[in-house]
């Protein structure tokens, strides 16, 4: 049976499925269709070919550790993690030996990276004697998840042995955030700079934001060519200020991914979904990210016995959708030889 596409969407459907990228008008038509229509599932067939072909069908896994719950002076509207959201009001850091049981658990279990997150006010030296004790418990690659940085404190994340920096330019930043996007940008290109890898996601999303600013955030992540990105979902906590707006469903979240799939082309060496979720993984992503520790979509302290799903599952997951979870990473292959990071930056 044929799927009976428009001229302009099978154009737009033949280039992505070729891995060549789509521009920004091409996007925003992808975003246009409807939800239920013939289009969107081709839409999203096509973006789950591609990533398949291109990632050898590998399941990735990398596995959140959230280092410290504390009531950030920051306030983003869509953190649990804030003073204004009033649900932590004690700053705490897991112990260290807290940190290394989850890291061992995780390599254990067969985790692709450590995604190491921290608020945004904890202190650097902190993180990077953390990063130094989990280098040394563990082989599975670091990636640092914290505040804006400096050349010279990325050079110290090299050292302290980081490999990967996920860095994103929210959604609302500058509206639903204190920080602005130019400074968030700084930081990326700082992250390329120094050599680290540069993991992305277009986050955290929700009805209110229009297609122009989702898009514009999937050019981004083409533009400087993060190793992985995708799509987020905003997780309204209790008592959150974005509540109003209600949250996509994951069949939205799984259309985003589809669309962020085929913007990224054949630049990312992985695509991620959050949280995890089967949809996403009919719809191009193979990146699902394992939660214990802090989260800031989450009431709980620690989200592994909350919100936050186990790696097991996540495994599961991934072969309930044809994924194979085992097996080497994508993302920390010889990316300097293969993708020629820095000569590009």
């Amino acid at each position: 049976m044929s799927w009976n596409l428009s001229p302009a969407v099978a154009d737009i459907l033949k280039q992505g499925a070729a891995g060549e990228g789509l521009n920004r008008d091409q996007a925003l038509a992808l975003m246009a269709l409807p939800l239920h229509g013939r289009e969107c599932y081709a839409l999203m067939q096509t973006a789950d070919a591609l990533s398949r072909e291109r990632f050898g069908r590998k399941g990735e896994n990398h596995f959140h550790i959230g280092i410290n719950v504390a009531p950030c002076p920051l306030n983003c509207r869509f953190c649990s993690l804030t003073v204004k959201a009033g649900i932590f009001t004690e700053a705490v850091t897991f112990d260290d030996a807290q940190l290394v049981a989850w890291a061992r658990q995780a390599e254990a279990q067969g985790a692709d990276a450590l995604n190491l997150m921290t608020t945004g006010n904890f202190p650097l030296a902190r993180f990077l004697a953390i990063g130094r004790l989990l280098k040394a418990a563990v082989a599975t690659p670091l990636v640092a998840n914290t505040r804006d940085i400096t050349h010279a404190e990325g050079e110290d994340l090299l050292a302290a042995g980081f490999v990967g920096f996920y860095h994103a330019v929210r959604l609302g930043e500058g509206r639903d955030t204190p920080l602005k996007p130019e400074k968030r940008i700084a930081t990326i290109q700082v992250i390329k700079d120094v050599g680290l890898r540069w993991m992305n996601c277009v986050e955290p999303v929700g009805p209110e934001h229009r297609p122009e600013e989702i898009v514009d955030l999937m050019l981004l992540a083409r533009q400087y060519r993060a190793t992985y990105s995708g799509i987020m979902r905003r997780i309204n906590f209790p008592g959150s200020p974005m509540t109003e707006h209600g949250m996509i469903s994951e069949l939205q979240m799984a259309k985003l991914t589809a669309i962020s799939r085929l913007v990224m082309g054949d630049i990312p060496l992985a695509h991620c979904t959050h949280e995890p979720n089967g949809a996403a993984l009919m719809a191009g992503a193979n990146l699902l990210f394992p939660e214990v520790g802090s989260s800031p979509r989450d009431g709980r302290a620690d989200t592994g016995q909350g919100r936050g799903q186990g790696i097991d599952r996540c495994r599961t997951l991934h072969r309930e959708m044809g994924w194979e979870p085992d097996g080497a990473s994508n993302c920390f292959r010889a990316i300097d030889e293969s993708r020629k990071w820095k000569a590009e930056s």
